[in-house]
């Protein structure tokens, strides 16, 4: 095996350039609608056109869409109900490029073919890495005589290592370190399973601009890892094995019920539109519900995605403190994103959709099956009741869960996140995120727990192998427009009251005291102290019982940051600190950790935007939530990780008038494949 590198991003296909899609295609675009292959050859012909006398490369860091002003789409997409012909909002593109060393930002006219601003970014902070530049540092060590000794030192064969870059975080230096990263390498020898043998005390600094080396250090020889017992395929496992299971099939005899029409997505009484961007990956907007009372859709989520992902790793040895990534901005959860492997990822009856991204010189790269969508009908319950009181009748009345799911998968170095948007069809939206994949692991000298007498930072997995403890924060951008824009946020703590009279022989109760935030500073909420209700309400709508209608957020497990304030990752990343926040709607504020994250100073975020204290009541509004894990890894995280999952739900409250799903039927068709039913039970 040759000698290779490795960008932080897996993937396991191959890229290619697509051919020009028929310009009859782009005049049927939602404005909401990813680039196309054609618009990212005519945005890097654009932007290379206007820097003709540029002496280095233009690299493009970012190209994605620069989406339409949000009331100008509302109003196209009222006008073309009834308008069809109706002109839609300008199409433009948003890119971030490298030009003679320089962070430009520029917004290019689709229809004009021409640049409507060109900035130069002179703050702190840098762009996406591109999967080029990462490869091409990595590849730099292979030509290196220092870290060739290193290897011969440790009597690793050349051949056998593989190699990532990492970025280089902030740790309170004044001057600004240039763009610059470190490579770690690994050993293969007899596994695939890379990250389980760390070759460990190597430091290597390469400069992305001048692409070579500036510095090196070996300070000390840590064992590698042995190779026995990583290896995850299931061609290279060896008996024994554990209980075969028999096949499930999934059986749709009439087909999906849901259509998929270009980008827009409709199933049951839902209808949102899907599109993929490199930063964040799927991007679900202008998601609505049928509601059969009013005979019409109603808005609940204008826009919804991930927004960063914050993972600090708490290892202070010299080669990982600096560990401290930010998936989202530096590396794009969306560029990270791999192919979904059919009756593995996804279940038979699932269809695909592909996406594409620029590569670093601006030509278009298809990405296949990053999208799932299927129906589920994991034998849950929807709404169920028995009543037993009005003899000698039973009734009983049982309606199925089903629900639609758009997937995708994420594979960030050695992570693999799996990311579901799930709509039911009582009126949620469930958000699941589930981690799986496998651990960064440090070599050490230690073979047994017995064996430590020091801080380690993490668990001892197996012979040499040390789990590093770390963090996972996932920071999602909900702009819940709930029947219209002008929202407000409620929270209503539930609250123990003493009966101090005679009234009643119970000495105490709980009641509900709500209160509706006025400003971002109102909305901070730190998760599991309290109990709590927590919704975004429509102010101005009111049910027929003069309940304003609204969506609640029902989180899930909560986690927040343990780090001290002033460390410098959680400054960087102090959107973490609460759980929930909410701003006014601004469209420039969606990357929670700011645009430029690579060495990010924490001076554009989140919890910087927030310092305003604008004014949220009735106003159209944007909810953050940050689910986070505690990992202490265990032995079952070796060699691979077995999924651990989390998530939460925006679930109706007060929206309907009475339970959406009454008259829902169950589905019809339904088959029993190789057995029959008797009195008895299953036969």
């Amino acid at each position: 095996m040759a000698h290779s590198s490795k960008i932080f991003c897996c993937f396991s296909f191959l890229f290619s350039t697509l051919s020009i899609i028929p310009l009859s295609h782009q005049l049927e675009q939602h404005p909401l609608d990813s680039l196309t292959p054609i618009e990212f050859i005519r945005v890097q012909a654009i932007v290379n056109q206007s820097h003709p006398t540029t002496t280095n490369d233009i690299t493009f860091q970012y190209i994605g869409l620069n989406e339409p002003d949000k009331q100008a789409l509302i109003s196209w997409l009222q006008n073309h109900r009834t308008t069809p012909i109706t002109a839609p909002p300008p199409r433009q593109a948003f890119v971030i490029a490298r030009i003679n060393h320089q962070t430009h930002e520029l917004v290019v006219d689709l229809l004009y073919d021409n640049i409507v601003s060109d900035h130069i970014h002179h703050g702190f902070g840098y762009p996406l890495l591109t999967f080029e530049e990462q490869n091409g540092a990595s590849q730099l060590v292979f030509n290196h005589a220092p870290f060739l000794a290193a290897l011969n030192k440790r009597g690793l064969k050349v051949e056998e290592v593989i190699c990532e870059t990492f970025a280089i975080g902030w740790f309170g230096e004044t001057k600004q370190n240039g763009r610059v990263v470190k490579v770690m390498c690994y050993y293969l020898d007899g596994t695939v399973n890379l990250y389980m043998r760390p070759i460990e005390a190597i430091t290597v600094t390469v400069d992305l601009e001048a692409m070579k080396i500036t510095h090196f250090r070996d300070r000390l020889v840590v064992p590698v890892p042995k190779a026995a017992g990583t290896d995850y395929r299931e061609s290279e496992q060896k008996e024994p094995f554990g209980p075969e299971l028999k096949g499930i099939t999934v059986v749709q005899p009439d087909g999906p019920s849901f259509i998929i029409d270009g980008s827009r997505v409709r199933w049951a009484n839902w209808d949102f539109h899907l599109s993929f961007d490199a930063r964040v990956g799927p991007v679900v907007s202008l998601a609505s519900i049928y509601d059969t009372e009013k005979q019409e859709f109603r808005r609940v989520m204008y826009r919804g995605f991930v927004s960063e992902l914050f993972v600090p790793y708490m290892d202070l040895t010299e080669e990982w403190y600096y560990r401290t990534f930010f998936d989202a901005g530096e590396y794009g959860y969306g560029l990270c994103a791999v192919p979904l492997e059919p009756l593995r990822d996804c279940p038979a009856n699932a269809v695909y959709m592909g996406a594409y991204v620029a590569a670093q010189n601006g030509m278009p790269i298809e990405m296949p099956n990053v999208f799932c969508i299927f129906e589920r009908n994991a034998g849950d319950v929807m709404w169920r009741h028995t009543e037993t009181m009005i003899p000698p009748d039973l009734i009983t009345e049982v309606r199925p869960d089903m629900s639609l799911v758009v997937r995708m998968v994420s594979t960030v170095g050695n992570y693999d996140y799996i990311n579901d948007w799930e709509f039911k069809q009582i009126g949620s939206i469930k958000v699941t995120v589930g981690l799986t994949g496998l651990l960064e692991v440090r070599g050490s000298k230690y073979t047994h727990k017995d064996q430590i007498d020091e801080e380690v930072y993490g668990t001892l997995l197996a012979e040499n192998t040390l789990g590093a403890y770390h963090d996972h924060f996932i920071t999602y951008h909900l702009d819940l427009d709930v029947d219209g824009e002008s929202n407000s946020f409620v929270k209503s703590k539930l609250q123990t009251v003493k009966v101090t009279d005679q009234t009643s022989p119970r000495k105490s109760y709980w009641k509900v005291v709500s209160e509706t935030a006025k400003t971002e500073s109102d909305a901070k909420i730190k998760l599991g102290s309290d109990s709590a209700e927590l919704l975004v309400v429509n102010p101005n709508k009111r049910t027929k019982m003069g309940n304003f209608v609204g969506y609640r957020l029902i989180p899930g497990s909560v986690a927040s940051p343990l780090m001290t304030d002033d460390d410098y990752p959680q400054i960087r990343a102090a959107f973490t600190e609460y759980n929930v926040w909410v701003t006014p709607y601004n469209k420039s504020e969606k990357w929670a950790g700011g645009i430029y994250t690579d060495q990010s100073r924490g001076d554009d975020t989140l919890a910087t935007w927030t310092s305003r204290n604008r004014r949220i009541e009735n106003k159209d509004i944007v909810l953050w939530y940050t689910l986070g894990f505690h990992h202490v890894p265990y032995q079952e995280d070796f060699p691979l990780m077995p999924t651990i999952s989390t998530g939460f739900e925006l679930r109706p409250a007060n929206f309907f008038e009475y339970n959406p799903v009454l008259k829902v039927k169950g589905p019809s068709n339904v088959r029993w494949p190789n057995c029959s039913v008797s009195s008895s039970g299953l036969k």
